[in-house]
């Protein structure tokens, strides 16, 4: 009787510590990836470095912000349209892009094309001010 009680307590024991231990590897990975993400929203390094390739894009009066970022990733100007949303939320240029055809490079940063897409919003505001 003893004997069954023992090994019970110890195979409780280790089912315990197995689940304390993914809990906690679940945990860090969970906690490594978020803040991998977040450091990407604010330094995401541009797709090339040096010259790069410079792509058309067209942006439609209907376009959402989503759209874009889907947009810009199928050809292969960002990694993550997600992060391109949550950049351009974050931005001086949140609410800010304009229909119109721009001429985007892969070494560009998603900041430096979300300014050039939004500039013309900008001088707008200039003349009208």
């Amino acid at each position: 009787m003893k004997a069954k009680l023992i090994i019970g307590a110890t195979v409780e024991l280790v089912i315990k510590v197995v689940v304390f231990v993914a809990i906690v590897m679940f945990i860090l990975n969970t906690s490594v990836k978020a803040y991998d993400y977040g450091y990407r929203v604010f330094a995401e390094e541009p797709v090339s470095v040096g010259e790069g390739r410079t792509i058309s894009v067209i942006v439609e009066e209907a376009d959402s912000v989503k759209d874009v970022g889907e947009m810009l990733q199928e050809k292969g100007l960002i990694r993550d349209a997600n992060l391109f949303m949550v950049q351009e939320l974050l931005s001086e240029q949140h609410g800010k892009i304009r229909a119109g055809i721009y001429d985007l490079n892969t070494s560009m940063t998603s900041q430096d094309m979300l300014a050039v897409m939004a500039a013309e919003s900008d001088t707008e505001e200039t003349v009208e001010e």
